[in-house]
């Protein structure tokens, strides 16, 4: 069953959140492009920050959601809602979405807690890898309301995002392409 949304391995991922959290009873989390590119953002800046178990030695500044991350985006400020949980993997090369899902981002009891918060209400997803370098995988999530939270101006036509991918995003995504 392969929902592929112009060939996005981030939508993907969010497919399979979503079928490992209703297979628990949970809700579905609606996928947030505002979400996803602000996650892409903070993979971006943890680049270099690989460790040899695919953690991700690298904790942004809890202002550079609202100050570095949204702006760079073009969600609307006043739309931010509260980050409820995030999870980060790394690994050294590009993998399909099911195999990052269990190998990367869901592989201990902390992630998989985090996952299954029932205070989450959206996900977004960003990913992207590095030239020689290792592919990254980040994936927020928030408890705004679906329409009210993370909105992107626009629709998002104004980000300037040249590289990796993100979730909820109507554009053809080169991040997971050799």
């Amino acid at each position: 069953m392969k929902h592929n949304h112009y060939g996005n391995p981030a939508n993907d991922l969010v497919e399979i959140i979503n079928q490992n959290r209703t297979a628990q009873k949970l809700e579905r989390l609606n996928d947030n492009p505002g979400l996803g590119c602000m996650a892409l953002q903070y993979v971006e800046l943890c680049k270099g920050n690989c460790s040899g178990n695919s953690a991700v030695n690298c904790k942004p500044p809890t202002d550079d959601f609202t100050e570095v991350f949204a702006p760079n985006c073009g969600v609307e400020l006043p739309t931010i809602g509260t980050i409820t949980g995030h999870i980060v993997g790394c690994q050294s090369k590009y993998t399909e979405p099911s195999l990052a899902f269990a190998n990367v981002l869901v592989k201990d009891k902390k992630s998989l807690s985090v996952l299954r918060n029932k205070s989450h209400s959206g996900v977004g997803v960003g990913l992207i890898g590095f030239h020689k370098g290792p592919f990254f995988w980040c994936v927020l999530f928030s408890n705004g309301g679906t329409n009210s939270s993370f909105v992107l101006e626009d629709r998002g036509e104004g980000i300037k995002q040249k590289k990796g991918c993100y979730s909820g995003s109507a554009f053809p995504c080169n991040a997971g392409h050799r």
